[in-house]
C-alpha cells in the first residue's frame, strides 16, 4: 500500500482490447494493482494497430505497462471456465467489446456478479450501451467526425481535419480510471459490486464541453476569444502566439517589426481585433514570415507573450525542459529496442527494466497465473495440447 502502490492486493481482469480499456488497466497496475491481461491466442488487436514489433505495437506498449498476459480460448468451454477462476477474488473487471458481445462469451456483468458478487465491472464502448448506434463499431477517428471534434480542427481550405493522436481513447480511459478509482473508495463503506460503464462518445463530449458551449451560444459560429491566437509561419517554421492581454499587442507589433499596426482604430483592442480579424491576420503572417524562429521566440520571450514554437516529437524529447523535469523515461523493450515512454503525472518515475516498465508478450505469463490459481502441472499441460490456453 502507501502513495507508491495504494492499489497493491486488488487484482484486475482486464478482457479489453485496442486502447481505452487497456490504458485503463495500464493504469491501475501502475499504482500497484495486479493486473491480469486476458488476451485469445493472436493477442489483443492493439498489438496489430500500425507497424508490428515483435508481437508489440506503439499502441500496445504504453497500455499494457505492469500488466500480467494469459493467452486463452474463451469460446471453448474449458477456456471460460478459466476465467470464471480468475474472477472469484478479482476486484476489478474490464471489458470494452460491442454491446452482447461480453454476454455472448459468458461474462456479462449478471454472469460475473454471480461468480463475484462484490466485483467491479467496467464497460468501455464506442457509443453506449443503448440507443440506435450502440452496435456500430467505433475508433477514435469515427468519434472525432461524430462528436464535432473534427469541425474545429480545419485547415486553410476550410476541410474538416483529424487530429493526429487518439484523444477519445485517452480521455475514455481516464474519466474510466476516475470512475473506478471513487468505485474504489465507496466499496471500503459498503462491499457490493458496482456496474460502470464509459464511452468514447461521452468521453469525447466533455473533454470538449467549453468550445462545444461556446460553439452553442454562439449559434454555430467558432467566435475566437482572442485575437490573434495562432500559428504563425516563420522563415524556417512555425510558432503559436497568443496575445491574451491589451498590452502585449502594442509590444507584439513590435517585435515583428509592425508598430504602426498598434495605432490603427481597426485593431485598437481584442473586440475590435475579432471584428477585423480577416484584415489582420495577413498583415502578421506575413511580418512574421521574414523572422527566423529563435529571434521571434526570443523577442516575444522577453515581453513575457504567450507563445512556442511548433516542435516535431524529435525536438520535444530532447528538449533541455523535458529532460529537467523528467517527463520522458527512455526504456529497453522487448521487440521495440530502446523506447521514450511518458511518465504518467503523480507516479514514479518508470524504471528501465523493472516489471512497470515492460508490457507482456502474448500469453507471457499464462503457466505462472494458472499455476496461482490452483491448476495442477498436469492440467495445464492438457490445456496446451487441446488449444485452450498458448503461451
Amino acid at each position: 500500500m502507501g502513495y507508491d502502490a495504494p492499489y497493491k492486493g486488488l487484482k484486475v481482469v482486464d478482457l479489453s482490447q485496442g486502447v481505452a480499456g487497456p490504458y485503463t488497466g495500464m493504469l491501475m497496475a501502475q499504482y500497484g494493482a495486479d493486473v491480469i491481461k486476458v488476451e485469445p491466442h493472436e493477442g489483443d488487436w492493439g498489438r496489430r494497430i500500425s507497424r508490428s514489433y515483435e508481437g508489440h505495437s506503439a499502441y500496445s506498449v504504453p497500455a499494457n505497462l505492469g500488466k500480467r498476459s494469459i493467452a486463452v480460448d474463451m469460446k471453448m468451454q474449458d477456456g471460460k471456465d478459466i476465467v470464471y477462476r480468475l474472477l472469484q477474488e478479482a476486484d476489478l473487471f474490464i471489458e470494452g467489446f460491442r454491446p452482447g458481445v461480453a454476454a455472448r462469451l459468458g461474462v456479462s456483468y449478471e454472469a460475473v456478479s454471480e461468480i463475484n458478487p462484490d466485483i467491479l465491472y467496467l464497460s468501455i464502448s464506442g457509443f453506449g450501451q443503448d440507443g440506435p448506434m450502440r452496435d456500430r463499431p467505433a475508433m477514435d477517428p469515427v468519434l472525432q467526425a461524430f462528436t464535432g471534434l473534427m469541425s474545429v480542427n480545419k485547415g486553410p481550405t476550410g476541410v474538416p481535419q483529424r487530429f493526429g493522436v487518439i484523444v477519445c481513447d485517452m480521455a475514455t480511459a481516464l474519466y474510466a480510471f476516475q470512475a473506478v478509482a471513487v468505485s474504489l473508495y465507496a466499496r471500503r463503506d459498503a462491499r457490493e459490486g458496482r456496474y460502470i460503464q464509459a464511452n468514447l462518445m461521452q468521453a469525447a463530449g466533455c473533454f470538449q464541453s467549453i468550445r462545444m458551449l461556446l460553439n452553442y451560444m454562439e449559434g454555430g459560429k467558432m467566435v475566437p476569444g482572442r485575437v490573434p491566437s495562432a500559428i504563425f509561419p516563420t522563415r524556417d517554421g512555425w510558432v503559436l502566439i497568443l496575445v491574451f492581454k491589451e498590452d502585449e499587442f502594442p509590444a507584439f507589433c513590435g517585435i515583428i517589426g509592425k508598430p504602426d499596426l498598434a495605432n490603427d482604430p481597426r485593431f485598437a483592442d481584442n473586440a475590435s481585433r475579432i471584428a477585423n480579424e480577416a484584415d489582420l491576420m495577413p498583415l502578421l503572417n506575413e511580418a512574421c514570415g521574414k523572422i527566423d524562429s529563435e529571434t521571434l521566440c526570443a523577442g516575444l520571450a522577453e515581453a513575457r507573450i504567450m507563445h512556442e514554437k511548433v516542435n516535431e516529437f524529435a525536438d520535444f524529447l530532447k528538449h533541455p525542459q523535458v529532460e529537467a523535469t523528467g517527463v520522458i523515461s527512455w526504456l529497453d523493450h522487448p521487440g521495440m529496442g530502446r523506447i521514450p515512454m511518458p511518465n504518467v503525472p503523480g507516479l514514479q518515475v518508470l524504471a528501465d527494466g523493472a516489471p512497470l516498465a515492460l508490457a507482456p508478450g502474448i500469453g507471457q505469463h499464462t503457466r505462472e497465473i494458472l499455476s496461482a490459481h490452483g491448476y495442477a502441472g498436469s492440467e495445464i499441460a492438457a490445456f496446451a495440447d487441446r488449444g485452450v490456453i498458448a503461451g
